[in-house]
């Protein structure tokens, strides 16, 4: 159903370059003591010793930093995309008609059947890529997480897309990555292009909101779908589901890698 990508991308984090040049430092100073004083020579072997090691793990620490920058670099030039730094949503809000999520504060309300973790999904027909009526049903027998966003061209949207494709740590190759929005096919092929994402499935809601609807993920004004993540398992049933709060936060996507890989393992 996807098409298979090895684009594979990691977060930077902060080296400790400083740490390594303090503890050369240290070290000569801790040498030069013990050439004048012989008397504490167990004292500053301890002491060199330690220096010696955070010397050392500070040396892995620029190097493992420089990879990961390297890998970044890569990254960026494979896609052109450059990871923020979003907001992640560590609770769920309840889909379904009536409940409320908030787009900066502002109040939103949901619109359609609510699902919950242990329901099946329904038969809602979406749209294809190649402009063929489809349901997430249609994938029964495999394992997929289903990310839905509100619209592609917008920050948080796309940095939750490229997420799915890029840091689902090889668990393309065992299940089905979907992303689902309101955007046309055409608006999402050409989104995908650009992004040059290979991996994940593209279906638009557009055209009658029948997926929104059927999980009660429906916004009428704008009329989006709320930003949510679901993992759902071979017989079509919703196994894990969160439903973002704010709209402009992300959702934890590796809480649902995790809970797809344990499917993964559970089958095997």
């Amino acid at each position: 159903m996807a098409h298979r990508s090895t684009h594979r991308s990691r977060q930077g984090f902060h080296g400790r370059g400083a740490l390594g040049f303090a503890a050369s430092a240290c070290l000569v100073g801790v040498l030069a003591c013990g050439a004048q004083d012989q008397g504490a020579d167990s004292s500053r072997s301890e002491a060199t010793s330690e220096m010696a090691s955070e010397q050392a793990a500070g040396g892995a620490d620029v190097a493992a930093q420089a990879a990961t920058s390297m890998a970044d670099q890569t990254q960026i030039e494979e896609t052109g995309f450059i990871y923020k730094d979003l907001t992640v949503a560590s609770e769920s809000a309840r889909a379904g008609e009536g409940q409320t999520i908030t787009m900066k504060g502002t109040p939103l309300v949901l619109k359609g059947q609510e699902i919950k973790v242990g329901d099946r999904l329904p038969t809602a027909m979406l749209v294809s890529s190649g402009l063929e009526p489809t349901s997430l049903t249609d994938g029964q027998g495999h394992v997929r997480i289903v990310s839905v966003v509100p619209a592609l061209m917008t920050a948080t949207c796309e940095q939750q897309t490229h997420y799915l494709s890029e840091k689902n740590g090889g668990l393309e190759d065992q299940i089905e990555l979907v992303t689902v929005s309101m955007d046309s096919p055409e608006l999402q092929t050409e989104f995908a292009e650009k992004a040059k994402i290979e991996n994940v499935t593209f279906l638009s809601d557009e055209k009658e909101a029948a997926f929104g609807n059927g999980v009660g993920l429906l916004i009428e004004k704008p009329r989006i779908l709320a930003r949510a993540v679901m993992v759902v398992d071979s017989e079509n049933v919703v196994r894990y589901l969160q439903v973002v709060p704010e709209l402009t936060s992300m959702p934890d996507m590796e809480a649902a890698f995790d809970f797809a890989r344990g499917l993964v393992s559970e089958a095997s």
